[in-house]
């Protein structure tokens, strides 16, 4: 006799909606909440699955704000994040209060003394961003990057260890096109003055989403490491930005590469030698075929 069916409570609806929301392809989360919203035809759980997992989303996903009072915008992170809703942004001293949910910003003050880099730190910080800003708009036409200090912001001079983050946030949206994508590097830098070494640890992320025809989905990781001479801010800054974009560069061309790769390694691999038909797939032509025109043919849809 069959098991009868036994309904979910709330808690366990609220852990699937969150699940939903926080695996949302770049971009796409008030899509998905709109139709969990609908499925779950209950406010009170979808509104606190909606209030825990929209900020770890936000921020995880680096998303970009506008400021009202033409201050620009600001980044959704947990470097920048003073409070729960309170988010630093470093190069204008402003902090942006954020609505999670609705993804917008809703007000502006500004940073206290207390919440920004000693002047010291400041200049090193300032040049950093100064160049890597350079560097994004030659690299990321919609990308947008902030350098925080995460470590020994009141140092007040020479002789002390700090540590600053470069965050890189860009992200190209296009649903009407059925595809959507983004690119998030963080980079930690130690700044060590007792051996004049700056070191370098990188963290890139590229997710891409294409939904037309079918549903495919990118999400590849890389980790890399470096180092450089500890020297005046402007001199600090010119080498980081240049380990920075060489490795970021190097990837980006890996990446390439294995896509071109695809049909004869990946796709390949996850084919049968030799399938039921007995007919060897010609992997030298592979774009002669589409999944949509021979399912189509199949199920005798369209005659």
């Amino acid at each position: 006799m069959a098991e009868e069916e036994t309904e979910l409570s709330d808690e366990q609806k609220k852990e699937i909606a969150k699940w939903f929301l926080l695996n949302a392809p770049a971009g796409e989360i008030q899509y998905v909440a709109k139709d969990l919203k609908s499925v779950l035809n209950a406010d009170d759980v979808y509104n606190e699955a909606a209030s825990e997992a929209f900020p770890v989303y936000n921020k995880s996903h680096m998303i970009c704000l506008g400021m009202s009072g033409h201050f620009g915008d600001v980044l959704v992170t947990s470097y920048g994040e003073l409070n729960e809703n309170e988010y630093l942004d470093p190069k204008t001293a402003q902090v942006a209060i954020v609505d999670h949910v609705k993804q917008v910003c809703t007000e502006v003050r500004p940073a206290t003394d207390e919440e920004l880099p000693s002047p010291y730190i400041e200049e090193y910080r300032c040049a950093l961003e100064a160049e890597m800003l350079k560097y994004v708009s030659e690299a990321y036409p919609k990308g947008v990057c902030s350098v925080y200090c995460i470590n020994g912001k009141d140092a007040e001079g020479p002789g002390s260890d700090f540590e600053l983050v470069v965050v890189i946030s860009a992200a190209r949206l296009s649903p009407q096109n059925f595809c959507n994508g983004s690119w998030r590097s963080i980079w930690n830098i130690e700044f060590k003055d007792d051996i004049q070494s700056l070191e370098l640890k990188g963290k890139l992320q590229v997710g891409a989403h294409y939904f037309e025809e079918g549903n495919v989905q990118l999400d590849t990781k890389h980790e890399c490491r470096d180092s450089t001479i500890f020297q005046s801010p402007d001199d600090s800054a010119i080498a980081i930005a240049s380990v920075i974009r060489h490795h970021e560069t190097e990837y980006l061309a890996s990446l390439e590469e294995s896509y071109l790769n695809l049909p004869d390694t990946t796709f390949k691999d996850l084919r049968r030698k030799l399938p039921v038909t007995r007919t060897l797939f010609p992997w030298h032509n592979t774009s002669q075929f589409s999944l949509t025109r021979e399912i189509s043919k199949e199920l005798g849809i369209g005659k």
